[in-house]
């Protein structure tokens, strides 16, 4: 008989994982991981190999990286050469992401700082007046463009 395999149950492997209980049930939903077994109690567990993939789901999220990037990067072999160019251009179309968040993020903050700036310390608050402005406009072509996050 061989050395029994450390197996842990959902809260003890999000607390190893630095995840929550309902981050991985939604990341079994999403196929991103599957449990390797169930205890005599029915209970799922999950293995040092489990934890290693959630940990691993964690820091690609960290990086902002969508499911499907995270999927894409689970199902690369690093032994495969061909897999390695694979997760090299992910990580490019991701960097590109990252690139057109930023713009859109530069533009956010040059518009609050000017909303901002619009405070004159009179009687009327002209930030909020502003913000009322800017609700009741009709959109219009040089609108900021709604962010799109690929996430």
């Amino acid at each position: 008989m061989g050395t029994p395999i450390p197996h842990y149950r959902i809260g003890e492997a999000a607390a190893q994982a630095g995840v929550s209980a309902a981050n991985i049930r939604y990341y079994e939903k999403e196929g991103l991981l599957t449990p390797r077994g169930r205890s005599e109690n029915s209970y799922r567990f999950y293995t040092d190999e489990d934890v290693h993939q959630l940990r691993f789901i964690r820091l690609c999220r960290a990086m902002d990286m969508s499911l499907d990037e995270v999927r894409t990067l689970l199902g690369l072999d690093l032994r495969k050469r061909s897999d390695c160019e694979t997760a090299t251009e992910a990580l490019s179309e991701h960097i590109g992401h990252v690139r057109q968040r930023l713009a859109e993020l530069k533009g956010l903050l040059t518009e609050l700082t000017a909303l901002r700036d619009r405070c004159d310390g009179g009687p009327k608050c002209r930030v909020i007046e502003a913000l009322h402005a800017k609700a009741d406009a009709p959109p219009s072509g040089k609108a900021r463009a709604k962010a799109h996050r690929h996430v």
